[in-house]
């Protein structure tokens, strides 16, 4: 058995592959306490070799994982599993966006990071959608019901959900709102892949892979390229991780 697990800031995913097949899988919330989360998800594993990645691996290596891997490389694997032509990785996180590229032989050549501040990333939708009074699973699909786009001007997250909520309390759609919202998280992703490049495919990978906004709205504005989902996008970091425990 070669597990992988990805100890994410909002959530941990766990793959396990037996003969290279997916045999298991799991997702939980990371909660309050990551640590005991992540056991409890292992624990049903007899024996096996476990690579971990996420910003908790380090945490997993002094406890139970044999090895770790970064989440760049954990996204590339897990990324040319479900496409193997694949040359050209968004990730989008709770609290950090990636863009990666793809030599032919699948090793990562170039990455970019949005690291520095939550606006792109999950936790900024998690925020703009409670601001306006969404769930966050049906934040998305609201915004595109929205007849106007609103431009969101501001670059950090508090000063962002400031103009949300100004712009609500002078009586503007929520709903045109929050496609605002989203314009600003896809308008970021654009900038990095333009200045990093990209082919003919670009593989969506992460939790926000399933807001249906960000993929259409990803998919209008890079008119080069087809946009591809994985049919489980939060499980790609821990799919490349047990991917590598079966390589090495």
């Amino acid at each position: 058995m070669h597990i992988g697990i990805d100890l994410g800031s909002r959530t941990i995913k766990v793959a396990a592959f037996r003969d290279g097949v997916l045999v298991d899988q799991q997702l939980v919330e990371s909660g309050f306490d990551p640590y005991g989360q992540a056991m409890a998800l292992i624990g049903k594993y007899d024996s096996g070799r476990i690579v971990a990645t996420g910003y908790g691996r380090h945490l997993a290596a002094e406890h139970f994982a044999h090895e770790v891997i970064t989440e760049i490389k954990a996204h590339a694997l897990g990324a040319r599993h479900f496409y193997p032509e694949c040359r050209t990785i968004v990730d989008i996180g709770g609290q950090d966006s990636k863009v990666i590229s793809l030599g032919e032989n699948g090793r990562v050549v170039n990455f970019q990071m949005n690291d520095k501040c939550a606006a792109g990333t999950g936790r900024f939708l998690e925020i703009m959608a409670a601001s306006l009074g969404f769930r966050l699973d049906e934040f998305g699909a609201a915004a595109l019901e929205s007849s106007a786009e609103v431009g969101i001007n501001s670059m950090c997250t508090v000063f962002a959900e400031s103009e949300v909520i100004s712009m609500k309390n002078r009586g503007l759609p929520v709903k045109d709102i929050a496609m605002g919202v989203h314009l600003s998280v896809v308008n970021r992703l654009v900038g990095m892949l333009n200045r990093m490049g990209y082919g003919e495919q670009v593989i969506f990978s992460g939790g926000v892979a399933r807001n249906p906004c960000i993929v259409r709205l990803l998919e209008d504005r890079l008119e080069k390229a087809t946009v591809l989902t994985p049919s489980e996008p939060d499980l790609v970091g821990a799919m490349g991780a047990a991917l590598y425990a079966a390589e090495n």
